[in-house]
This record gives C-alpha cells, sequence and structure tokens, in this order.
C-alpha cells in the first residue's frame, strides 16, 4: 500500500483550471502575498506557541499548496521542511468527500507512510475557499513537536523496529468541522503527548492557519480567483523554466556520490547512500540506486516525503538562489528512489531518526556529486549530528520535562568556494534558533558550564571549514540522558580537494571515575551534579589545502581555529615567532619549499 500510495501522491499535477491570464507584475505582487501570509502564519506559531521548541528554537515553516496538490509559496523556514507538506496535504485531498471539507475545517497529519516526514513534525492545514465555495488553496504549517506519544519521549526510541514505537501516527485527522472544535478528537490527541505545553502548542498552530485562511480569502477577493489560479500556474511554470534553463548550462553527464553512516543505532556499520545526477540537456535526474536495502537495520530509515524534500534542498541551493521555491522545481527533476531502501522504506518503518539519518546524508551525497559540475554552488545543506543529547526528569510535581539538547552550538559550517566556513550554524538548519544559555538554565534544572570551538575541528582547504564546537552542561537533578552517536567515523565530506571535518563525540560523566565516551548509542541514568561533554563536528574544508593563502592560516592559528602543527602539516605554512607573544609571522621562503615537497608526495 505505501509505495503504491506514494507513487500517487508524489506524480505530477496539472495546472489549475481558469480561463484568465496574468502578467509577470501582477503574478509577483499575488505571489509575494502569499509569501506574506506564510511567513505571519510562522510568525504568528513562533509568538503563541508554549514550548521552546516552537517559541524559541522556530523549529517550524508555513507553505501554500493549490487545489491540486502543487506546491504553491512557502515562508522562509527550516529548508528542509519547505518541501515535505505537501505529499501529506495530498493524502488529506484524497479524502476530500469522505472527510467533508467545507469552509473553516481544520485538519492535522504527521504519518511518515501518508505523505509525513516523522511523527514528531504535525502538520495542520485548512482549506480556503473562494466565495462561490470552490476550493483554492491549502494553507499547511508544519511543526516539530517535543513529543508524539510512544514508548520514550521525544518520540526517539533507539531500539525502535516499527512506527508505532515511536508515537501516534495520524494519516488525516478534521481538528475542526466548519468552524468548531471537535473537542473529541483534540482531546485524544492531548493526551497522547507527554508535555503540558503541547496543548498551547496546538491551539497556536490551529489559530495561525485560520489567521492565514482569513488573509488568503482576502486576497482572493481583491484579485478574483481566476486571477490567483493563473498567478500559481505562471509562477509554478516560470521556476519550472528557470531551473531547466540552469541545468542546460551545466556538462552532460553521470556524475555520483557515496556517503556513509557510521552505523544503525543497534549498531551495524557502515549505511551507505549512493547518488546519481545525471545530466542530460536540461533534465536532472537524481537516482538514489545503490543505497542501502538491507531489512533488518534498525533506526536509519528516511520517508520517501523527506527523501524527496532533502533531495530538492540541495539542488534549490546549486541554482540561482531568486529562483522561486514552488512545485516547478519538483516538475523539473526527476528522483528515482528504490523502492525498499533506506530512503524509501517499506511501511510500518520507525522513522524519527531517519530525519538525521540518512535524510543528511541524501543531502550530502547530492552536494558531492553535484559538486562536480557546479563547484561554485556547492555547499552541503546538512546537519551531521547524529541526536543532541536529550535530558529528562521530573520537577517537584511529578511533571516531565526535556530538553531537546538544541543548544547554540557551532557545527557542520563547511566551506563554499571563495569563502570559508562562517557562522554558529550549518545552512541546513536555516532559520532555526538554538537555545540560548539563560533560557534554558530557567526552563530546566541544567547549568551550561562552556561552549567554545575546538582548534582543528573544521576541515582543511583552500577555503577552510568552521570548527565545531564542544559544549559541557552539568544536570542538577537527577535525569535519563539519551543519545545516538554517528558521524564520528564517516564526519562531514570536504568537496573538491578540501579535506574531511573533524568527528562528532560525546561523554558523560566527565571528570569522574564513570566517565564514557558515547561509541554508540546511550539511554542512561545520571545523578545530580553529572557533566555531559558533547563535541560538535566542524565543516568540510574547500579546495586543496596547500592553495591557502598562507597569511589567512596564519590569521586563523591567531585566531585558535588552526593549531601550529597543523598548519605546517595540513596547510603546509611554516610560521616563525610565538603564538603566546602574538608575533607570528610567515616564512615566506621555507613555506614554498615545503609546499612543493608535499605536492610531490602526494602526487606520487
Amino acid at each position: 500500500m505505501s509505495f503504491e500510495l506514494n507513487r500517487r501522491l508524489a506524480a505530477r499535477r496539472e495546472p489549475l483550471p481558469t480561463s484568465a491570464t496574468v502578467d509577470p507584475v501582477t503574478a509577483s505582487i499575488i505571489r509575494g502575498a502569499m509569501e506574506t501570509v506564510c511567513f505571519e502564519a510562522a510568525t504568528h506559531l513562533g509568538r503563541a506557541a508554549s514550548s521552546p521548541i516552537i517559541n524559541s528554537s522556530n523549529e517550524r515553516n508555513a507553505s501554500i499548496i493549490d487545489a491540486h496538490g502543487r506546491l504553491a509559496a512557502v515562508a522562509i523556514g527550516t529548508p528542509h521542511l519547505t518541501f515535505v507538506s505537501q505529499l501529506t496535504v495530498r493524502y488529506g485531498l484524497e479524502m476530500f468527500k469522505d472527510f467533508d471539507w467545507g469552509p473553516g475545517d481544520v485538519f492535522l497529519g504527521n504519518d511518515p507512510d501518508y505523505g509525513g516526514g516523522h511523527l514528531p513534525d504535525y502538520n495542520v492545514y485548512a482549506p480556503v475557499f473562494d466565495d462561490s465555495g470552490e476550493l483554492i488553496l491549502i494553507q499547511a504549517l508544519q511543526a516539530h513537536q517535543g513529543d508524539t506519544g510512544g514508548k520514550d519521549p521525544g518520540g526517539f526510541t533507539l531500539e525502535a523496529t516499527d512506527i508505532f514505537t515511536e508515537g501516534l501516527a495520524i494519516p488525516c485527522v478534521k481538528l475542526l468541522h466548519r468552524g468548531e472544535k471537535r473537542l473529541d478528537v483534540i482531546r485524544m490527541i492531548e493526551r497522547n503527548n507527554r508535555f503540558a505545553t503541547f496543548r498551547g502548542d496546538l491551539a497556536a498552530m490551529i489559530s495561525a492557519v485560520q489567521l492565514a485562511v482569513r488573509r488568503l480569502q482576502d486576497v482572493i477577493r481583491k484579485w478574483g480567483a481566476d486571477t490567483v489560479k493563473a498567478t500559481i500556474n505562471a509562477e509554478i511554470e516560470q521556476s519550472e523554466k528557470r531551473l531547466r534553463e540552469e541545468v542546460s548550462r551545466w556538462k552532460d553527464g553521470t556524475y555520483e556520490a557515496d556517503v556513509w553512516i557510521d552505523h544503525d543505532t543497534q549498531g551495524t556499520k557502515d549505511i551507505k547512500v549512493h547518488a546519481a545526477c545525471t545530466i542530460r540537456g536540461d533534465q536532472l535526474t537524481v537516482d538514489l540506486t545503490g543505497t542501502d536495502d538491507r531489512p533488518n537495520l534498525v533506526g536509519v530509515w528516511n520517508t520517501y516525503g523527506n527523501t524527496r524534500s532533502y533531495i530538492m534542498v540541495q539542488v534549490a541551493a546549486a541554482i540561482d538562489p531568486g529562483i522561486v521555491k514552488n512545485e516547478g522545481l519538483f516538475n523539473a527533476v526527476d528522483m528515482i528512489v528504490p523502492e525498499g531502501c533506506i530512503a524509501h522504506p517499506p511501511p510500518n518503518k520507525p522513522a524519527a531518526l531517519g530525519s538525521f539519518h540518512p535524510a543528511c546524508e541524501i543531502t550530502e551525497a547530492v552536494c558531492i556529486a553535484l559538486s562536480q559540475v557546479v563547484p561554485e554552488r556547492a555547499t552541503p545543506q546538512v546537519y551531521k549530528i547524529g541526536m543532541p543529547n536529550a535530558v529528562i526528569g521530573f520537577d517537584a510535581k511529578g511533571q516531565m520535562w526535556m530538553d531537546q539538547g538544541v543548544d547554540a552550538r557551532s557545527m557542520d559550517s563547511s566551506a563554499v568556494q571563495g569563502i570559508d566556513g562562517w557562522g554558529s550554524s550549518c545552512v541546513g538548519l536555516g532559520n532555526l534558533l538554538l537555545s540560548e544559555a539563560e533560557d534554558l538554565e530557567s526552563r530546566f534544572p541544567i547549568i551550561n558550564l562552556s561552549r567554545e570551538m575546538t582548534t582543528d575541528t573544521g576541515g582543511a582547504g583552500q577555503w577552510r571549514g568552521q570548527p565545531g564546537s564542544r559544549n559541557v552542561k552539568k544536570v542538577l537533578a537527577p535525569t535519563m540522558a539519551m543519545a545516538w552517536m554517528v558521524s564520528s567515523r564517516h564526519p562531514l565530506r570536504g568537496l573538491c580537494g578540501g579535506e574531511d571535518a573533524g568527528g562528532y563525540e560525546n561523554h558523560f560523566e566527565v571528570g569522574t571515575p564513570n566517565e564514557r565516551r558515547i561509541e554508540l548509542s546511550a539511554l542512561a541514568q545520571l545523578p545530580a551534579e553529572a557533566v555531559i561533554a558533547y563535541q560538535h563536528g566542524g565543516g568540510g574544508g574547500f579546495g586543496p589545502a596547500l592553495l591557502r593563502d598562507p597569511e589567512a592560516v596564519k590569521d586563523d592559528v591567531l585566531d585558535e581555529k588552526v593549531s601550529l602543527q597543523a598548519a605546517r602539516d595540513k596547510y603546509g605554512v611554516v610560521l616563525t615567532g610565538s603564538l603566546d607573544d602574538y608575533d607570528l609571522a610567515v616564512d615566506v621562503a621555507a613555506t614554498a619549499a615545503l609546499r612543493e615537497q608535499m605536492g610531490s608526495a602526494k602526487a606520487a
């Protein structure tokens, strides 16, 4: 059922029927209005939600889907959520008659086997009808929820072998009928969540889409339904045309890449993701044939809807950023994802951790493949973290709390041609805001001891990856901690001759006889005053390190991003003076001689 359903949901959709035509200026104004509505809906949710993962971290995204299920407009948000909402809505549209769609209705879906990403990503959506009663648009709002009602808090169960272990799977359910809340349904969904904040989050999502529906009705009344439909058709057609124009300028051929996950949650090593990007004229085909399809893997299953999104995020990064993000991008790219592989799992496979891995490896493999043809726009849209340290406890009233580990950190910020890795987070997180120490400590019995970049964790290259950070925190009360560690043996890859980033590392009960490195996964009870330290991986380098400007290497050493030893061993730069005295200088002659020697050794 799932494979056939996925094929049906992903199939190309026809344009909306309309007799109107629209000029480019009017179309851009109407599109801008829809994008503003998306932004307003997402902002409303961020301000009204109860839990920090939404109201502080902004892990939410809004999109508008047309009556045929095509992505029409999006808000700036978490990139990987941008392209995943429409399949859940398409399944709801298939239930149009059975579910009696009408004005004032609001729906919810999160089922990975029915178009969704993973269970924590709730998609709340509502139809927009014109005054004649014709369905024109659907406003969708997707946000990550702190819990899903499964075996473990947060929905991330390390040993889960099916979706039911992870929580409540909802293909499509109506939350409001003609504007009236279905309290039996809402209470049932609230009951299947451990956290008191969820009630406020769900209410905020409902009110946000209701607000957006009113705004979109205003747009339709101002411009007319036919003109709005003509705008959507024109914008989708234009995006497809522009993407094809870009691809037509790329060199024909097939470009391949392999990326590896250290292990699944039970220790099976070296999980493979293979991507082949083929260019023939204006047609780009992304083929994941060769990706791991062992049936007994645990925790590394990425839903088909997520796979489509993670492929498209990297394709969108490889083209002109001015190309509007909508269904036209999907129309221009053929995706081949073999049924049964970890990127297109059989029904009922667990999916929570798959949104980390192999999802990020899919994006990374596409990036490495395309770096061979468009190196100037090659930077991986990924977060290679396996699973943050989730810390769980109970307050004095017995209410569960959970620090999901989304701390502010430096990680996975790779270099791109001409620019060193920069910023504190990878581009794949978009506008996601990570937890501030003060906010975290005000909510939970936790003290953040340090957050600092780690020397030599950025991949060496002509342009250097940003170092990762080591985040150290202390729990002030007995707690349970969960983690799944990957990207240690297979860290973020360097591009076009750049070196790989430093890997991830994690230690529990630091500074005690019980200190231990988490090699695979952990579900541990920590005593009060226990210290945990998470080393985040750096960004990959771009281009051969021996081509880096020696003065830039000197500056990196002074900034403690690169050690004196690495300056010599990785970059072939000989420095005189003292780091302590801050009087380093490049020995130009010695550097030239060393680089010639290292280059000859590599060539041999």
